[in-house]
């Protein structure tokens, strides 16, 4: 994700790294609770952070950290599996196929 290292539950990102920042997706009230914190922030390029996701302090501690992370875990781990999406080779040789005639001959 973005070049950067991002951890996954079912799919769904639940903890990245952009830049020096690291990030967490959180419920409302929790990611509230984050950004009130000094130093907490938006998650993201500047020109266009990610919503749901909020960036730990700077100078968090270790214990915090973890807490933070936990709770994103268990949050998005509670959410539904995300279907994975059909890529773009898979795609592409299927509507390939449909060009052809009876017999193999285009």
């Amino acid at each position: 994700m973005f070049g950067n290292v991002a951890a996954f539950v079912n799919g769904n990102m639940f903890m990245g790294l952009f830049g020096d920042d690291i990030g967490v997706k959180l419920p409302a009230e929790q990611l509230e609770s984050l950004l009130s914190k000094p130093g907490a922030g938006p998650f993201g390029p500047p020109e266009r952070p990610m919503g749901a996701y909020a960036a730990l302090p700077p100078d968090v501690s270790t214990r915090s950290a973890r807490s933070w992370i936990g709770k994103s875990l268990e949050y998005v781990g509670s959410m539904p599996p995300k279907k994975p999406k059909k890529s773009a080779k898979k795609a592409a040789k299927k509507g390939a196929g449909s060009g052809r005639r009876a017999g193999g001959q285009r």
